[in-house]
């Protein structure tokens, strides 16, 4: 980077994406940043890693867990949510109540960890009616919206699009795409999911394509902004490449890296 003129005061944000349950290193997420931006995805309803954390395995066991983890991996998505639809019976009406239980547990503990300024927006797990609740006077949770910072302007756009998996923020392609659209031009474009590139969206260790946005591709190369920052896929082929004056970068999977991805001007 270009030297700083003297007493100009340089700007660094720290970037996470899919905490998933990752308290305690989410406190410490914005040491030596004038601000944290949270790509999404707090909720942890299973980590593939270790298949006894989040809700489901809370509810149902480990093995039940192991179960569906192995029927998703196979891309046996229809048995999935049949296996998982028979466990969901035993819970009966109250399962929704179930759900927002748990989730409302772990966001009292994401947000309090949030330092000020946080600027956050949903990932496709998280469950964005309960966010404002418990977003604090130091956190903006934006999407579709844009905000200035150290004199550039950052869009945000949550979410992700529909899948097999039926994950409780996925919307149409439609609406995903009249959010970028209101964005518009920005220096930083941040997203949950990433543009649909192959090298973007494949996840090397579940062995699949996840879902990118097309309409997100294309408005990075009719804009230009200077960073696309996204996350979604844990463990993509490629983490950081461009796509024309653009800088794409997966900055990510805060769950198991606790570390942000740093940017600085």
């Amino acid at each position: 980077m270009a030297p700083t003129p003297a007493g100009k005061h340089r700007t660094r944000v720290h970037v996470v994406s899919d905490v998933h349950g990752n308290a305690r290193d989410l406190a410490r997420a914005g040491d030596g940043a004038d601000a944290l931006i949270c790509l999404g995805d707090l909720v942890l309803f299973l980590d593939y890693a270790d298949h006894s954390r989040g809700i489901f395995p809370d509810l149902f066991g480990v093995e039940n867990a192991d179960r569906i983890v192995a029927l998703r991996t196979a891309r046996r998505f229809r048995e999935a949510r049949e296996f998982g639809a028979g466990l969901w019976a035993g819970v009966g009406a109250d399962r929704a109540s179930v759900i927002e239980k748990a989730v409302r547990k772990q966001y009292a503990e994401m947000f309090a960890a949030f330092p000020t300024p946080t600027y956050a927006t949903y990932g496709n797990v998280d469950m964005p009616p309960l966010w404002r609740e418990y977003a604090g006077p130091g956190t903006t949770v934006l999407d579709g919206e844009r905000v200035e910072i150290g004199g550039w302007v950052f869009g945000f756009v949550g979410g992700g699009l529909r899948t097999p998996m039926r994950t409780p923020y996925e919307i149409s392609d439609e609406e995903y795409a009249a959010k970028i659209e209101a964005v518009g031009e920005v220096d930083v474009l941040c997203t949950h999911i990433p543009p649909e590139v192959p090298e973007l969206v494949y996840d090397t260790v579940a062995r699949r394509f996840e879902r990118g946005s097309r309409a997100l591709l294309d408005a990075i190369r009719r804009t230009r902004p200077r960073y696309s920052l996204f996350g979604h896929v844990h463990q993509p082929l490629v983490r950081r490449m461009r796509i024309g004056a653009t800088e794409c970068v997966n900055v990510g999977h805060f769950a198991g890296t606790g570390t942000p991805w740093a940017l600085e001007w």
